[in-house]
């Protein structure tokens, strides 16, 4: 009897570490609790999603070892349209080959009324394209969607500034258009970066997006020597300014 309680127990075991025991699988619905901000909800079952695809403005940014409300431009404005869109209502979940982030977020693709959410956050200017290979099913879908938006000038894209690297460091925290021309490259099994002179401005490509590149036929050392423009937020990194530069669309050739 032992025995057969033994061999029970270890199929279940190996059921559970399969298919994610207690864990929501690909197109099950569940509630919204409460929006957290413009690409993150928490369901009524007390597990956070965060939106695949996408990277909305922050509400807040860490001081220290504290967090401060300091709102991106749009930030409010994405909140509020995804807390229209999906609070107190029933979210389906997609999920990509990554299902969880390393904060324990579930990752998915999110539909409401059969309107996929990610994708309208991006197509009203709310966020910007943030793929993230392995996970990049819908990553046509939401190119597109942002280019919709970038073409029509909406949300995030009105008001976008192209700046010369030198002047990166004014713009912390703010989504910009950088142009400049890329002095040197450097490349590495884990990561490339564009390096713009004495600006102390830098591109910066992790090997995670290398696939997507390569997939477009774009090879990152020919760069060098270019004038380029590349959107995105400016971050600060060891007292230099860095854009990460996510998808091929982030970086235009000038010349």
């Amino acid at each position: 009897m032992m025995t057969y309680l033994k061999k029970s127990l270890f199929f279940l075991l190996a059921v559970c570490l399969l298919f994610g025991c207690g864990q929501p699988q690909s197109g099950a619905d569940f509630r919204v609790k409460r929006v957290i901000d413009g690409d993150t909800v928490e369901l009524e079952n007390g597990q956070t999603v965060r939106y695949l695809g996408i990277d909305t403005p922050e509400t807040r940014r860490k001081e220290g070892e504290k967090w401060i409300y300091s709102p991106d431009a749009y930030a409010e404005e994405a909140k509020e349209f995804n807390r229209k869109m999906v609070e107190g209502k029933s979210l389906r979940l997609e999920f990509d080959v990554q299902r969880q982030d390393k904060y324990k977020r579930l990752l998915a693709y999110c539909f409401v009324d059969g309107e996929f959410v990610n994708a309208r956050l991006l197509e009203e200017g709310y966020a910007l394209l943030y793929t993230s290979p392995p996970n990049v099913k819908y990553a046509d879908i939401l190119l597109k969607m942002q280019e919709n938006a970038r073409r029509n000038n909406k949300g995030l894209w009105a008001g976008i500034s192209v700046i010369a690297a030198k002047d990166a460091r004014h713009y912390l925290n703010k989504i910009v258009t950088v142009e400049g021309k890329v002095s040197s490259v450097y490349q590495s099994p884990k990561v490339t970066i564009l390096n713009f002179g004495q600006s102390r401005f830098k591109g910066v490509i992790f090997k995670n997006e290398f696939p997507v590149f390569m997939a477009q036929g774009v090879s990152l050392s020919g760069y060098k020597g270019r004038l380029v423009r590349i959107t995105g937020k400016v971050k600060e990194y060891k007292d230099d300014f860095e854009i990460i530069i996510r998808h091929p669309s982030d970086i235009e050739t000038v010349e």
